[in-house]
C-alpha cells in the first residue's frame, strides 16, 4: 500500500511539473481535491486573510507556481499529495474552466465534477448541463472551439478556455445554468493525471498536446458579472427571495438550496450581509447551525476572489 501511495505521489508530481512547463501554475492536492499543504495559520484564532504574504506554503491556490523548484518543494511538503490543482485566471493563459456537472444541482460543499455523455464532446449525464451549454451557445450565437477537455471520475468534463488579461472572470456555480460551474480568478481545476478518492482525471481523446482555446466573446460576456452599482440595489429584494428559497427546502435538499442561495448572494455582492438570515432559515428547516455555516463558507470560497 505504501508503495502504491508513493507511486501515485510521484506520478502526480511528474504531471504537475509537465503542466508547469506549459505555463500552468500548479500546487499539490490531496485525494479529497483540497490543497495538500496544510495552512501555516491553522492554529491561529479568527479568520485567515493571508494569501501567502507570510512567505510560507499552505495557502492553497495562492501557492500555485510554474517554477519547477518551487513545485518540487510544495510536493515535498505534502508527500501524501495524489494530484495537483491548476490555478485559473493567472498569466500567461488566464485559464477559465467550464465545469459541466452530472449531479442534480450544486454539491453542498462545491466539490462536484463536470458532466459528460458519450454522444458528444460537450454532452453531460443525467442533469445534461452539456445541453444547457449548447442552448446558451445557440441563444447567444457562439461556437465552442476545439480545446482541452478533461474527463472527471464522476463522468464529468472540464472545458478549458483562455481569457484576456484585462478581464476578470469570477467563480460561479449555477449562474450560467443549473449544473454548470465556472472556475475563474481565485479558483482552480484538478489537473489531468491526478488521482482522487473517486478516481483519476484524464485528458479526453484528441486533447493531448492541444493548447486551451480562447473563450468566445459572447460566452465571455456571460461569464463576467454585471456592473457593481446594480448589486447594491438588488440586495434587499434578492436577499428576501433567497431566504424564502432556503425556507422552502425539504429534507434531502436543504444543503443544496442553501449552497445555491449563498452562491447567488456572494456573486451579487451581499453574501456576508445575508449570512445570518440564511443560517437562520437553514436552521428552521432542520439543518444544524454548524453545517449551515460550513456550507455558506464553501459558497464564499467558490464565488469570491482574493
Amino acid at each position: 500500500m505504501a508503495t502504491t501511495v508513493r507511486h501515485t505521489a510521484t506520478l502526480a508530481l511528474a504531471h504537475a511539473l509537465s503542466a508547469a512547463e506549459r505555463g500552468l501554475p500548479v500546487f499539490p492536492l490531496s485525494p479529497t481535491k483540497l490543497p495538500a499543504v496544510r495552512s501555516p495559520h491553522r492554529d491561529e484564532p479568527g479568520p485567515v486573510t493571508c494569501h501567502g504574504a507570510c512567505g510560507r506554503p499552505g495557502h492553497g491556490v495562492h501557492d500555485a507556481t510554474t517554477d519547477p523548484a518551487e513545485v518540487r518543494a510544495l510536493f515535498a511538503a505534502a508527500p501524501w499529495a495524489t494530484g495537483y490543482g491548476i490555478a485559473c485566471g493567472r498569466a500567461p493563459h488566464h485559464l477559465i474552466g467550464i465545469d459541466l456537472d452530472v449531479a442534480p444541482g450544486p454539491h453542498p460543499h462545491g466539490q462536484h465534477d463536470s458532466g459528460q455523455h458519450d454522444s458528444g464532446p460537450y454532452d453531460s449525464g443525467p442533469y445534461d448541463s452539456g445541453a444547457a451549454l449548447r442552448q446558451l451557445a445557440f441563444q447567444h450565437l457562439f461556437t465552442l472551439p476545439e480545446t482541452v477537455v478533461v474527463l472527471t471520475p464522476s463522468g464529468g468534463r472540464h472545458i478549458w478556455l483562455t481569457g484576456p488579461s484585462n478581464v476578470v472572470v469570477p467563480n460561479s456555480a449555477g449562474r450560467l445554468a443549473p449544473g454548470i460551474e465556472v472556475r475563474g480568478a481565485g479558483g482552480y481545476l484538478v489537473g489531468p493525471g491526478s488521482v482522487t478518492a473517486r478516481g483519476a482525471y484524464r485528458l479526453a481523446a484528441g486533447a493531448e498536446g492541444r493548447p486551451p482555446a480562447p473563450c468566445p466573446r459572447a460566452l465571455l460576456r456571460l461569464l463576467t458579472p454585471p456592473p457593481g452599482p446594480r448589486h447594491a440595489q438588488e440586495a434587499p429584494t434578492r436577499g428576501h427571495g433567497l431566504v424564502r428559497f432556503v425556507l422552502a427546502a425539504h429534507e434531502g435538499q436543504r444543503n443544496t438550496r442553501l449552497f445555491w442561495a449563498a452562491c447567488r448572494a456572494y456573486e451579487h455582492g451581499f453574501g456576508d450581509a445575508l449570512t445570518r438570515d440564511l443560517v437562520e432559515a437553514a436552521v428552521r428547516t432542520g439543518l444544524p447551525e454548524h453545517e449551515a455555516r460550513a456550507t455558506i463558507a464553501s459558497a464564499a470560497r467558490l464565488t469570491t476572489r482574493p
